[in-house]
Formats: structure tokens, sequence, C-alpha cells
């Protein structure tokens, strides 16, 4: 096992742990509640998947072929690709009809939210259309 992941996984699950008892003395809110579970969650999965890559070679060479194999980095570039298409859509459409629904504050999130998106793009398009 890695020393850098169990140390992560730990830092997760303590974080977790932390905000979560800090909502049960009432000391925050429902929210960090909830970020605290899903932090904890976190960290024990980087533990039980550093514990399985310490275990298991198959596992640990299928993990080797996932992360160094082109055909898994185009497939991975291609699926964010389609969940930044899928995402303009959705908060374009998303817009309209929090607009026709009289939702101003949710109209101007996701507006905002495909402007942003945009905006990204192109600056990342310009850069890489440089460096490339």
């Amino acid at each position: 096992m890695k020393k850098k992941d169990i140390i992560f996984g730990v830092i997760w699950f303590l974080l977790g742990l932390v905000l979560t008892v800090l909502c049960c003395l009432e000391r925050l809110d429902e929210f960090w509640s909830g970020m605290g579970s899903a932090l904890m969650v976190v960290g024990i999965v980087r533990l039980l998947r550093s514990y399985r890559l310490s275990r298991s070679e198959t596992y640990r060479e299928k993990r080797e072929v996932a992360e160094t194999d082109e055909r898994f980095h185009f497939i991975r570039n291609k699926a964010w690709a389609w969940a930044g298409y899928l995402f303009i859509i959705i908060c374009a459409l998303s817009t309209i009809v929090f607009k026709l629904l009289n939702q101003d504050l949710l109209c101007m999130a996701s507006g905002g939210a495909v402007c942003l998106m945009l905006v990204l793009f192109w600056v990342s398009f310009f850069i890489l259309k440089k460096k490339y």
C-alpha cells in the first residue's frame, strides 16, 4: 500500500468524523453532517482500495492498465466531453423552464452555469490551441 493513499484516507475519514460529531453536538448545521458522512465514506473507500491493491496482484494490474492504457484515456476524455455537453443542454433547458415558472434565482443560477462553462471552454480551447 502506498503511504500517501493511507494518509489521505485517514485524513478524509477523520475530517468527516469531526464534522459529523460537531453536527451531533449542534455546533454546525445539518449540511456539514452530510458533508462529514460523505468524507468518511471517501476515506473508507480509499483505505479499502489501498488494502485491496496491496493484497491482490490481479486487481493491481487491472488498475495499472486502467491508469496507463491509451484506450481508457480516450474513453475517459470522451466521457468528460459528453458530460460537458449534457450539462450545457440541461442547464440551458432548465434556464428556460425556471424562467417560465417565475423562479428567477434558479433561472439566473442555471444561466450563469451555462455562461461559466462556455467561458471555461473558450479559455481552454485557446490555451490548448496554442499548446498543440
